[in-house]
Order: C-alpha cells, then sequence, then structure tokens
C-alpha cells in the first residue's frame, strides 16, 4: 500500500509539472506600432514574465555586477613607494624637535599614505549564470506587473533625426516622455545605427541589443521598450 501511495503521488506531481508546462505560455500583452496604435498580441513565458518578486536575489545580483564593473583606479603610495628620505632628517637627540627616521613617514606632508586606496585589490564577485537570468526574469515580471514595459512590433525612422524619434517618443512611449531621468531601456533586436543616432541626444534613454539586457539597466530604468518582441523573446528565454 505504501508503495501504491508513493507512486500516486508521483504521478500527481507528474501531472501538476506538465499541467504548468502547458500554461507557461498563457500570458499575453498588446504590440503597438510606432504611431502608437494597436498592432497585435504577444503570447508570453510565465517563467519569464509571471515570477514573484524577490527582492534578495536581485540585490545580489545587482550588487554583485555593479562591483565586477569597477576598475579599482584609485591608487595611493605607502611610505615604501614615496620617493627620497634617504637619510635621517637630524639627528636624534639635542635639536629640540620630536625624533623622526624618515620624511617618507605619513605624518610628513608628501610622506606616505596610511590604509589608502590600493589598485590591487579585486572587486569582482561570482554571478552564477542561472541567478542573473533569474534575477532578469524578476525585474521583468515586476515591470510587467506595474504596467511599465512596452511592446513594439518595429521602429523604422526615415532619417536619423532627433525630431523622428521625439515622434516615436510622444505617440509611443508617452510615459517615458514625461520622465527626466532614468525613463527608458529600448531594447533592439540588433544594432540599429539609425535609432542609436535619433534617441541618442536623449539623456534619459539606454539603448541595448536585446541579447545585452541585464539586470542592472532594468533596475535603473524605470520603462522597458521592447522592439520585435517574437524575436527577442526567444533571445531571453535562452538565457536559460
Amino acid at each position: 500500500m505504501a508503495t501504491a501511495k508513493i507512486q500516486k503521488n508521483t504521478e500527481e506531481k507528474t501531472e501538476k509539472a506538465v499541467g504548468a508546462r502547458s500554461t507557461s505560455n498563457g500570458m499575453e500583452a498588446k504590440v503597438y506600432n510606432q504611431k502608437g496604435k494597436e498592432s497585435g498580441s504577444v503570447k508570453l513565458p510565465e517563467n519569464v514574465f509571471g515570477l514573484s518578486w524577490n527582492a534578495d536575489l536581485v540585490h545580489q545580483v545587482v550588487t554583485s555586477m555593479q562591483s565586477s564593473a569597477r576598475e579599482g583606479n584609485a591608487h595611493t603610495k605607502t611610505r615604501g613607494e614615496v620617493s627620497g628620505g634617504g637619510k635621517k632628517p637630524w639627528k636624534q637627540k639635542g635639536t629640540g624637535r620630536a625624533r623622526h627616521g624618515s620624511i617618507r613617514s605619513p605624518i610628513w606632508k608628501g610622506g606616505g599614505t596610511t590604509h589608502g586606496p590600493r589598485n590591487d585589490k579585486n572587486y569582482n564577485r561570482k554571478v552564477n549564470r542561472k541567478m542573473k537570468a533569474k534575477a532578469l526574469y524578476t525585474l521583468l515580471s515586476k515591470k510587467f506587473k506595474n504596467s511599465e514595459i512596452i511592446f513594439v512590433d518595429s521602429i523604422v525612422l526615415s532619417e536619423a533625426k532627433t525630431a523622428k524619434a521625439k515622434e516615436v517618443m510622444q505617440s509611443v512611449f508617452k510615459e517615458a516622455f514625461k520622465k527626466r531621468k532614468n525613463a527608458l531601456v529600448l531594447a533592439l533586436p540588433k544594432k540599429d545605427a539609425m535609432i542609436e543616432k535619433s534617441f541618442g541626444n536623449f539623456n534619459n534613454i539606454e539603448i541595448v541589443e536585446i541579447r545585452n539586457l541585464s539586470p542592472i539597466a532594468l533596475a535603473t530604468y524605470k520603462y522597458v521598450a521592447i522592439v520585435s518582441p517574437e524575436e527577442a523573446l526567444k533571445v531571453i528565454s535562452d538565457k536559460i
């Protein structure tokens, strides 16, 4: 009887898992054109846009990536690295002044620095690939629930002009256009020089290829615009 009960529980868990996988594409979102009109819809995978919020994971991944990006250029010299100080400044006794052995001492002007920053410090922090992808999905899920993601079928500009980009911003990204700082991440399926030149004068917009979309960008900018969503979602889903 115990064996039969275990087998029954296993079958129930398998059915639940299969059911979860079969409904993983049950979410849908509207797709707009560059004039701000609805042009269709796209199915969204729940394992990317349906996750619950995990603040600890997001904080760990974002701070680790920021730390790894530090170059650590700040560097001070110790008393053993500064120049001068080859002899004792004055004799030990009889001068009426405090005794000193070298002008390299940290208490002298031009002497070494005590406990200063050194460029040999390693700020790198290891982040597993799955952790980074999970943090990315968690942020995408939160922004999707907060209606901060917009899907655009395509952006085609006749010429590289900021005025053309402004028209798209006013038509499609109305809320982001009102925000002065850290407004929008524009995720493109591939590099597009025309779009980069046109949107480049907006200092509150970051343009990235969808394959380079990172948790840091999603945590920094309020809104996300994903261009060519069907192609982009394949790239995002392949991160795990």
